[in-house]
């Protein structure tokens, strides 16, 4: 891989490694006053292999400090994603003193050889395990000759901490949840469900997900799966995360469960996460309607899961993902690092017609990062009389709202340098937003890079746009968090001016600002 300035692309918003690779954020949980990001990671390379969790806590979401490796691999195997929550009440019997954290997450092992104590270890699995139907009967595994050792194991762990985890302990018990049916067992999602007083695990099994339960962490029952005949299936399903979400403007709320799809050769936008919308009594998700919600239109948003834990005061869904596709993120420009996550976000549902959309906004915490504002309100621009504001700022918050008689386009172009930029468009006629970056920089590393990225956004005399620029990234918000485009870019610099203009009518900015930093 070709080496650049580790500095070129490092953002300032978002976080990022000080060094080597990172993938999916796990065990997103608040305790005693931090904000606890793990995440997948290597700590010896930017390319992604053997998987660790990486750890970073922060007491405002935006500036994060990196601490030890909070996970290493074991004879169990690699430690994939998973999540992390405060046993308060010390249900697992692993906290007698006080309250601490529990990690639940994946452990995967990959035989080396068919024959080897490996293999031998999934045959004991499937010789002395049951499983449980949602009926609650149990059924033996079949017999040893029957079954075929898949080419990997994916057993469910547990990992404790008493120090605000600083330190962790695998619990000598482990695996609590193992498999001898399923593949890609995996990214397990633990909370709380007050209602009955126990734990729900909502774990990925290939092509759905499965919900478990338990009084104590370390025994499941399953109870119910969900997936099939719904959503998209293009890829694999991968880190499931399952809450509730208020609907905006009134004091109902609803179910969302979000899925990520990974990454086929075939597919047009790599990898991505959908969502639906529904209710959850405790053991089983039932849909409200069958049809496909991305949560996001962008390429960069994969992965991403809630915040556990954050105090009934504050009230928020907060929810971060990994800013970066499958499709390419082994090749994007790097020094020693690779990878960033979204900005933390707060979700809320918003009814649009016949359905209920997932609204997502960057948390307020973003705000006070920016140091300098600029009016924009009351000023008309059109195709001849364009509006520009020189600015070398390294981060942007670009926030518009604009009213029109009729246009074909409106558009934010952010010119990086002379030669680079990004544009941001919205075509009346047709609908549709746009996040244009084949001339942002480098994006001559995958074909599907340099592809646009669009959302159909029904016409309105009145556009409201958010665009948050950091050096590696444009976040696009429209509708007041409606619609989202999370998008990488690789300039040689975050901006040099940002031009605004409109074509086939005039375009009267109000309420509008551009805040810098």
């Amino acid at each position: 891989m070709e080496t650049f300035d580790v500095q070129l692309y490092k953002p300032k918003l978002h976080f990022s490694p000080g060094q080597n690779w990172i993938n999916d954020p796990n065990g997103l949980v608040y305790f005693e006053g931090e904000y606890h990001l793990f995440y997948q990671y290597h700590p010896h390379s930017t390319v992604s292999s053997t998987m660790h969790w990486g750890h970073a806590v922060s007491t405002d979401l935006i500036q994060w400090e990196e601490l030890d490796v909070a996970l290493s691999p074991d004879e169990q195997g690699t430690i994939f994603s998973g999540s992390v929550v405060v046993d308060w009440n010390n249900t697992s019997g692993l906290f007698p003193d006080e309250p601490g954290l529990v990690a639940i997450y994946t452990s995967h092992l990959e035989p080396i050889d068919r024959n080897s104590q490996q293999t031998d270890r999934y045959t004991q699995q499937t010789e002395s395990m049951g499983h449980e139907n949602p009926g609650g009967e149990v059924f033996s595994a079949a017999a040893p000759d029957t079954v075929s050792a898949p080419p990997y194991l994916d057993d469910q762990c547990i990992a404790f901490s008493h120090d605000r985890g600083r330190t962790w302990t695998k619990y000598e018990g482990n695996p609590v949840l193992t498999s001898s049916t399923d593949r890609d067992v995996r990214d397990p999602k633990v909370f709380w469900y007050r209602p009955k007083g126990y734990w729900v695990m909502v774990v990925a099994t290939g092509q759905n997900v499965s919900f478990y339960t338990s009084r104590n962490l370390l025994d499941w029952k399953l109870e119910s799966r969900f997936g099939e005949g719904f959503g998209s299936h293009e890829g694999v399903w991968e880190c499931p995360d399952l809450f509730r979400l208020p609907i905006e403007g009134t004091e109902s709320w609803k179910w969302v469960l979000l899925v990520s799809t990974g990454d086929q050769p075939e597919l047009g936008n790599g990898s991505r996460t959908q969502y639906f919308v529904g209710s959850f009594d405790g053991r089983q998700f039932m849909p409200e309607y069958n049809r496909i919600q991305w949560l996001d239109y962008g390429r960069d948003n994969y992965a991403g899961v809630s915040f556990s834990d954050i105090s009934e005061q504050d009230g928020r869904r907060i929810y971060m993902g990994w800013m970066n596709n499958w499709r390419y993120a082994r090749e994007l420009p790097a020094g020693d690092w690779n990878g960033a996550m979204t900005l933390p976000r707060t979700l809320c549902l918003r009814p649009l017609k016949n359905q209920l959309l997932i609204c997502q906004r960057p948390v307020a915490e973003l705000d006070r990062y920016f140091t300098e504002k600029h009016k924009l309100s009351g000023i008309t621009v059109s195709n001849k009389q364009p509006y520009e504001l020189i600015t070398a700022a390294a981060i942007a918050d670009i926030r518009l709202r604009a009213q029109h008689d009729g246009l074909d386009e409106l558009t934010v172009t952010i010119h990086h340098t002379a030669e680079q930029y990004t544009t941001i468009g919205y075509h009346a006629t047709s609908e549709l937003l746009s996040v244009r970056r084949e001339h942002s920089g480098r994006s001559d590393f995958d074909p599907l890079f340099a592809r646009g990225q669009q959302v159909h956004i029904p016409y309105s005399s009145h556009l409201n746009l958010r665009i948050v620029l950091d050096s590696c990234s444009v976040e696009v918000f429209a509708g007041d968090g409606m619609y989202a485009i999370t998008s990488l870019i690789f300039p040689d610099q975050a901006c040099q001016r940002i031009v605004i203009q409109s074509r086939g009518g005039d375009a009267r900015l109000y309420d509008s600002f551009i805040y810098t930093g």
